[in-house]
């Protein structure tokens, strides 16, 4: 299992990478950050990317949704899913993408034994990226990841 150091160095060799991160969501604090960052600031950057990690994790709107069979009509019925974290660190949300005209930003939480909130940053040339593959990239590094 790789530790945050290795786990960044490796998020910069997905095509297009610009910067990565990993980073804390209730305090903002970067744990670790490599490449670059907008308008040279990682502390501002951090902080940035950590509030809107923290709105998509705790609000109701994104919860999961999970289907319920009546057993007396035969009928699947949505229902909302419990919005909080389910084992400990577990977050509702997988990713967050956010798309601009130059750039992608990928944010993917990190699944740990303790509730830690940390979560995974990519930014990526748009030009040079590929959404698709550095999901899965960025997927298989939170899982392996070794918050110690």
């Amino acid at each position: 299992m790789p530790g945050i150091d290795e786990c960044l160095l490796e998020a910069m060799t997905v095509n297009g990478a610009r910067g990565a991160a990993v980073i804390e969501w209730t305090s903002g604090l970067a744990l670790g950050m490599v490449g670059e960052t907008r308008d040279d600031d990682p502390e501002t950057t951090a902080a940035e990317t950590a509030e809107l990690a923290r709105l998509a994790a705790e609000q109701t709107a994104f919860a999961a949704f999970v289907e319920k069979q009546d057993t007396s009509t035969d009928t699947a019925e949505v229902a909302e899913a419990d919005t909080g974290a389910g084992a400990a660190g577990d977050s509702p949300v997988e990713d967050v993408i956010v798309t601009t005209r130059t750039c992608y930003h990928l944010l993917r939480f990190v699944d740990t034994a303790f509730d830690s909130g940390v979560f995974l940053y990519l930014w990526l040339d748009r030009r040079e990226g590929n959404l698709a593959l550095a999901r899965i990239r960025l997927r298989d590094l939170a899982r392996r990841l070794a918050l110690v």
